[in-house]
């Protein structure tokens, strides 16, 4: 079972989740197996009906379809080398004193999970973490009464689903469910192996849907989270509805202070699990490919800031040289609210949209340029995306530290080209170096840092600190909309922020 810490706090304001260069699901086949078949079930659960005294019918249905996963990794242990059998004489007098020299030694580590059968011919879906890396796969059916050595057929990290297959036939396959039609308050069962206990049902309901944004978590996140009860072990096991239908397959937990249920689980939707499942059965792999570009969030500051009547969508921070989405038009500053006629509230909403297209396929995305509403087609393409830098470094002697006066408590310098370097800054971006700021400024409270470059102030460009000291006196409004550059750690790049302009000076 994946653990991970209860806080989730860490969410980086400048880059909003980094560089995005959005996936597509693709098929790259090189032989493919057999489709299994799979049932499937999308009407939604019955909402009317009162709650029988027992769920002892469904849990029986489903039960047999859940199964135990046993994974073992070989980890060879070099030898400790005995600096006297250097020596040849020395070896050859003692070394049938030390019998394991050179030879090492070989660990058998075992991990424990669990997963469901999805068609009568011995395929199983689970969670990628629980076979990640194992040398060897058992499956245990019916209770632990009958074992299979399992073929991993492939897996997906970045969704966390994984696919094996045993020898068998006739099995009790589960019948899937469309996680779409899932509400907030649905009762659902946690179905697998905790702590190796053997065969565990626990109930709860949808606690929320589309959860995201959870740090340390699956690169694509749209998660079901419940309250019942998940430990370790049950990684890969079922969540099903009280039909007794797949809808999702659990993943992780926020566990309490000794690493166990507190109520707060996930699952990957069946819909996005299936999806990848279809691929790596077809006999291919999942590729990606998409946008290079920058986005983030919109904060409330930064709605208005950009006129925007609400927050919905998700905003072009930075477009990225000889790439799709600058073929097309996207540009800095822009705000998608549709991709291929699917609304776009946030980053992660835009994220999803666009793993579900292939590279090499066309999408209209609608977006906000200048408040008006404008749509493009862009060409998705496979990545790797080589980003190429944008213009010449031309070296510019440092000015003296200048205040920008519509920015209390901000100072700025011309920026350096060794600067620009350490920063990861495209050759010839320019800006103006922030060295020096006042904790409890304005700027501060809107996320600016020391360090960070600011590139534009008011969609106007800023090439030096005379640049911005000027742009920041001609500042008018109530919020200063500032394009900015951030390193931090391995990863860089431009974001917005919105200054308030109400308390400057007060």
């Amino acid at each position: 079972m994946k653990w991970f810490s209860r806080s989730l706090a860490g969410f980086w304001l400048a880059l909003a989740g980094a560089l995005l260069v959005f996936a597509c699901f693709h098929l790259t086949s090189w032989g493919k197996e057999a489709g299994p078949a799979i049932k499937v079930e999308t009407t939604p659960v019955k909402r009317d009906a009162r709650l029988g005294a027992s769920f002892a019918p469904v849990v029986k249905k489903v039960a047999p379809s859940v199964v135990n996963i046993y994974s073992t990794h070989f980890v060879h242990i070099r030898p400790m080398r005995n600096p006297f059998l250097a020596d040849p004489f020395f070896r050859q007098m003692f070394a049938n004193q030390f019998p394991d020299e050179g030879r090492g030694r070989t660990l058998r580590k075992q991990g424990l999970g669990s997963g469901v059968i999805i068609s009568p011919d011995g395929y199983i879906l689970t969670a990628n973490h629980v076979v990640d890396g194992a040398d060897e796969i058992e499956v245990a059916i019916a209770d632990n009464k009958k074992e299979f050595t399992a073929r991993l057929v492939g897996a997906d990290p970045p969704t966390d689903v994984a696919v094996l297959k045993i020898d068998a036939m006739d099995l009790p396959a589960i019948t899937l469910g469309d996680s779409d039609q899932l509400e907030v308050g649905d009762i659902v069962l946690a179905i697998g192996n905790p702590y190796r206990i053997g065969q565990t049902v626990t109930m709860g309901i949808v606690s929320a849907l589309g959860r995201s944004g959870l740090t340390g978590f699956n690169q694509y996140q749209n998660f079901i989270q419940t309250d019942a009860a998940i430990n370790p072990g049950n990684s890969g096991g079922a969540l099903v509805d009280a039909e007794g239908r797949l809808v999702g397959i659990n993943t992780a937990i926020i566990p309490n202070d000794s690493g166990g249920n507190q109520g707060i689980g996930f699952a990957v939707p069946i819909n996005m699990a299936r999806r990848v499942m279809e691929l790596l059965i077809a006999g291919g792999k999942v590729t990606r490919g998409g946008l290079a570009i920058l986005l983030q969030d919109l904060t409330p500051r930064l709605a208005k800031s950009l006129d925007l009547p609400d927050q919905k969508g998700a905003l072009v921070s930075d477009v990225f040289p000889n790439t799709p989405a600058e073929k097309a038009g996207i540009k800095s500053g822009d705000v998608i609210i549709s991709f291929n006629g699917k609304d776009i509230t946030d980053v992660n909403s835009f994220q999803l949209a666009v793993s579900e297209c292939a590279p090499g396929s066309s999408a209209a995305v609608k977006l906000l340029h200048n408040g008006r509403p404008e749509t493009v087609t862009v060409t998705l393409t496979e990545l790797p995306v080589e980003v190429a830098p944008n213009g010449n470094d031309q070296k510019k002697p440092a000015s003296a530290n200048s205040m920008i006066d519509a920015l209390a408590g901000v100072t700025v310098s011309d920026l350096e080209p060794e600067v620009r370097r350490q920063l990861g800054m495209p050759a010839g971006a320019r800006g103006a170096l922030v060295s020096e700021l006042e904790p409890a400024s304005n700027s501060a409270d809107a996320g600016l840092q020391y360090g960070d470059v600011i590139m534009e102030i008011n969609r106007q460009p800023v090439s030096n600190s005379s640049d911005a000291v000027k742009l920041g006196r001609q500042a008018k409004g109530d919020q200063i909309l500032l394009k900015i550059w951030r390193r931090q750690g391995n990863l860089a790049g431009t974001c917005y922020l919105s200054v308030d302009n109400t308390r400057i000076g007060k």
